[in-house]
C-alpha cells in the first residue's frame, strides 16, 4: 500500500513543489537579510561615519620635500683640497598629529635632549641648543613656557634641532629610539675649507665662501639662475669667489623625502628618500704650494717695511705704514691665474654655520678680494680708512713699457732718438706747469728704450704725452677716445674676461682731470701712469700681453671639471681675448722690451732674465698724499712663460715695497715646475 502511495505521481509532483516553494522562500529571507544589512551599513556609514570617512579620503596622500645636493670639492692643480664637503649627522624634529596637545611631552623631550644627550655627549667645544632653542626650533607655535609664539611654519617640512652630532650622541639617540620618539637623524653635509700651517686657509679670496640662500641678497643675487628655483632655503649657496662663480656646477641636484601625510598636512609615518646627486669637483689653475709662497711673502715683507728699523733709510721710510698687498701670477701662454693673494687674509671657515658679528667686523674691510674689486686693510674705524688707499691704485710707471710703444707706433719718436733728459719737464701755458722724475734725477741723453729703464717722466711727458696730445686734437675728447682705446687693447679700463663675480673695470681719470686743468695736463700725466687705477689681476693680463707680444689671454682659475665619480665633464681651454701683436712691428717690440731693466730687489738674483718695471703711483686721500709700491715683471726674458703682478698700497717706491715678493713667486713656481723657468731661460746672458 506504501509503495503504491510512493508511486503515485500526483503524490511525487506535490511534494517537489512544496521543496521548490521552500528553497524559494528561503533564499528570498536571506536576501531580505542580507539586503537589510546592506541599508543599515550604508546608514551608519552616511550618518554617523561619513565625517571619519571623509578625512580618511585624504590619508594616503603624500608631501614632498626636496633635500640640497652634497657640493662639490675645489681642489688646486696638484689635486690638493681647498674645499671640501663634509658629511655631518643631524638630528631633525619630525611634526605628527597631535603634538601641538602634548606641550608637556615635548617640552620633556627638550630638556632630556639637552641634559641626557647634548651635554653627555657633545663633540668637545661644540656648541649644543638650549632647551629653549629645542623647542622653538621644533617650531609648532609654542615657546617652552607654553606661551604663543608665530604660527608653525609648513608641517611636512622636518626641523633641524641640532647639525653635526658626534658618534656618542647618535648612538644614545639610537639606542634609546622608542623614547625619542618624532626624531630622526639624517645626513647632510657643510664646507670646510683647508688650513694651512699657521691656520688660515689657502688662496681664501679666490676661492669665496658659502651663505645661506634664505638670506634677501642670496635671492638678489641668483635672480637671474634658471637653476635657483631648486635652491632650498635651509642650503648655503656660493656668495663670492670660485663658489659662487661656479655655484651650479659645484651643487648638484636636489633629492627628496616623501612623507605620507594626512588631511591636516601632518606627517603620520616614515618618509620614503631619494638621494640627490652630488655636485661635480672643480680642479683649479692655482698651484697650493705656490699660493702659499705668495700669501706668506706678503705678510712677511709687508711686516719688514713697517719695522722701525727703516725709520732713517730714505728708499724703505716710505714704505712704513703699508698694511695690505695684493699679488697675481699668470702664466703668458696659457692664461692660468697659478696664484692670486691677498693680504690680510682670513679664515674662510668663520663663515660655516653662519658668521658671528664680531668676526664679520674685524674682517670686514678685507673680505672683498683686493685682486680685483676694492678691499682695504683692517684699520680701526671709517674715518681712519679714509686716510689710506684701497686695493684700486695709478698705474705709476708700469705703463712705461706702453706709453713707448703706443709712441713708437704713432711715429711720435724714433726708436734710437736720443732725448736730453735734464730732471724737469714744464708744459701749459708759459711753462706753468711743471714735472719731475723720482727724486728729481737727470738722467742726461737717453732713448726709448733707456727712458723704460730709468722711468724717466719727462720723457714720457715730452716725447709721448704732448705729441699724442697735438695729434689727436688737443682740447677734445678725442684724444682721450684714442689713449682709452690703445690701453684696452692690453686690458686696461675693461674686464680681464675673468668672470669672477664683483670684478672691477678699473677707472680712467682723463675726464676727471682734463675738467680740473685741462687735457694738455690730462695727457702729461696720462703718459707716466697717473691716470689709469687697475686692479692686480689687470696688471698681471698686461703684463701677460707684453709678454707675448701682444695677445691678451683669458685669465683662467679653472683646469677641468670631473663629476664625482671622477669622470672628465669638462676641460678648460686657455682663450685669446685679443690678439693686437700684429699691429705693433717686432722692432717696436723689442725696443719696449730691452728697456724693461728697473733695478728691482731680488730679481737680479734669479738664475734666468726677467724683464720688469717698477711702480710708485701717486695718490691723494683723506690723510695726504701717499706713494703706493706697483710692480710687474715677466720671466725668462727669451722665452716668456709667467708674468707677475704686485701692489702693495702705501708701500713705497716698487723697487723696495713690491719687487721682492715678485721675486719669491717667481722662485716658487720654478721649484713647483722642475724649474721650467730656469730650463727656459737658458741661464743669465746679455738681452
Amino acid at each position: 500500500m506504501k509503495s503504491s502511495i510512493m508511486d503515485d505521481p500526483k503524490k511525487k509532483e506535490i511534494t517537489k513543489k512544496r521543496h521548490f516553494s521552500f528553497r524559494i522562500n528561503i533564499f528570498f529571507f536571506v536576501t531580505f537579510l542580507l539586503f537589510s544589512v546592506l541599508i543599515v551599513r550604508l546608514a551608519i556609514l552616511q550618518f554617523v561615519q561619513a565625517k571619519d570617512l571623509k578625512e580618511a579620503e585624504n590619508t594616503n596622500t603624500n608631501q614632498t620635500t626636496s633635500i640640497a645636493p652634497i657640493r662639490g670639492n675645489i681642489y688646486d692643480s696638484t689635486k690638493s683640497p681647498l674645499a671640501y664637503t663634509i658629511p655631518v649627522q643631524s638630528l631633525f624634529f619630525r611634526v605628527e598629529p597631535g603634538q601641538q596637545d602634548k606641550k608637556d611631552e615635548i617640552i620633556a623631550l627638550a630638556k632630556r635632549l639637552k641634559v641626557d644627550v647634548f651635554d653627555k655627549y657633545a663633540k668637545p667645544n661644540s656648541i649644543s641648543p638650549t632647551p629653549e632653542e629645542i623647542v622653538l626650533a621644533m617650531d609648532l607655535g609654542y615657546d617652552i613656557n607654553k606661551n604663543k609664539v608665530k604660527d608653525p611654519s609648513y608641517y611636512w617640512v622636518p626641523r633641524r634641532l641640532k647639525a653635526d652630532l658626534s658618534k656618542g650622541e647618535i648612538a644614545y639617540l639610537l639606542e634609546h629610539r622608542d623614547e625619542f620618539k618624532w626624531l630622526e637623524v639624517t645626513e647632510e653635509s657643510i664646507r670646510t675649507y683647508e688650513m694651512d700651517d699657521d691656520n688660515t686657509t689657502i688662496a681664501t679670496h679666490l676661492v669665496g665662501y658659502l651663505k645661506s640662500f634664505s638670506t634677501q641678497t642670496a635671492k638678489d643675487i641668483y635672480e637671474d639662475s634658471p637653476n635657483s628655483k631648486e635652491y632650498l632655503n635651509s642650503e648655503n649657496v656660493g656668495f663670492d669667489g670660485i663658489e659662487r662663480m661656479y655655484q651650479d656646477e659645484l651643487r648638484g641636484k636636489n633629492g627628496s623625502r616623501k612623507y605620507p601625510v594626512n588631511a591636516a598636512m601632518k606627517i603620520i609615518g616614515r618618509a620614503e628618500v631619494t638621494a640627490p646627486i652630488k655636485g661635480n669637483n672643480l680642479y683649479l689653475s692655482i698651484n697650493k704650494d705656490i699660493q702659499k709662497a705668495t700669501e706668506r711673502m706678503l705678510e712677511s715683507h709687508i711686516k719688514y717695511l713697517r719695522s722701525p728699523t727703516h725709520a732713517n733709510d730714505l728708499y724703505m721710510k716710505t714704505g712704513m705704514k703699508a698694511s695690505s698687498g695684493f699679488a697675481v701670477a699668470m702664466e703668458v701662454d696659457t692664461g692660468r691665474v697659478v696664484t692670486m693673494a691677498n693680504y690680510p687674509d682670513y679664515d674662510a671657515n668663520a663663515w660655516t654655520g653662519g658668521i658671528s658679528p664680531n668676526i664679520y667686523k674685524e674682517i670686514g674691510t678685507y673680505i672683498s678680494n683686493g685682486s680685483i674689486m676694492t678691499a682695504k686693510s683692517k684699520y680701526p674705524d671709517e674715518k681712519e680708512n679714509a686716510k689710506h688707499p684701497s686695493s684700486i691704485v695709478f698705474m705709476g710707471s708700469t705703463i712705461k713699457p706702453l706709453s713707448v710703444l703706443i709712441g713708437l707706433e704713432e711715429k711720435l719718436f724714433g726708436a734710437y732718438e736720443d732725448y736730453y733728459d735734464t730732471g724737469s719737464f714744464s708744459f701749459g701755458k708759459g711753462g706753468t706747469s711743471t714735472i719731475s722724475n723720482s727724486g728729481k734725477a737727470a738722467y742726461g741723453p737717453i732713448n726709448a728704450s733707456s727712458a723704460i729703464e730709468h722711468s724717466s717722466n719727462t720723457y714720457m711727458s715730452a716725447k709721448v704725452g704732448i705729441p699724442f696730445y697735438l695729434k689727436y686734437g688737443g682740447e677734445t675728447p678725442k684724444v682721450t677716445t684714442k689713449w682709452a682705446e690703445y690701453l684696452a687693447k692690453f686690458g686696461m679700463g675693461v674686464k680681464t674676461g675673468s668672470g669672477l663675480p664683483g670684478e672691477f673695470a678699473g677707472s680712467n681719470d682723463f675726464i676727471k682731470n682734463a675738467q680740473k686743468d685741462s687735457y694738455q695736463s690730462a695727457m702729461v700725466y696720462a703718459s707716466w701712469g697717473q691716470n689709469e687705477k687697475t686692479t692686480t689681476l689687470q696688471l698681471a693680463q698686461y703684463t701677460a700681453t707684453l709678454a707675448s707680444r701682444g695677445k691678451r689671454m683669458k685669465p683662467l682659475f679653472v683646469d677641468e671639471i670631473r663629476d664625482y665619480q671622477g669622470e672628465l665633464v669638462k676641460k678648460v681651454e686657455p682663450e685669446v681675448i685679443q690678439d693686437s701683436s700684429s699691429e705693433f712691428s717686432k722692432e717696436d717690440w723689442n725696443v719696449i722690451i730691452h728697456g724693461m731693466k728697473s733695478g728691482a730687489e731680488g730679481i737680479e738674483e734669479l738664475p734666468y732674465n726677467v724683464a720688469r718695471k717698477t711702480g710708485t703711483s701717486t695718490q691723494a686721500v683723506s690723510g695726504g698724499t701717499v706713494e703706493n709700491a706697483v710692480f710687474i715683471a715677466f720671466a725668462p726674458v727669451e722665452n716668456p712663460k709667467l708674468a707677475v703682478a704686485v701692489v702693495v698700497p702705501e708701500g713705497g717706491f716698487g723697487r723696495y715695497g713690491a719687487s721682492p715678493i715678485a721675486a719669491k713667486i717667481f722662485e716658487a713656481y720654478d721649484a713647483a715646475n722642475d724649474g721650467i723657468l730656469t730650463k727656459l731661460g737658458g741661464g743669465k746672458r746679455p738681452w
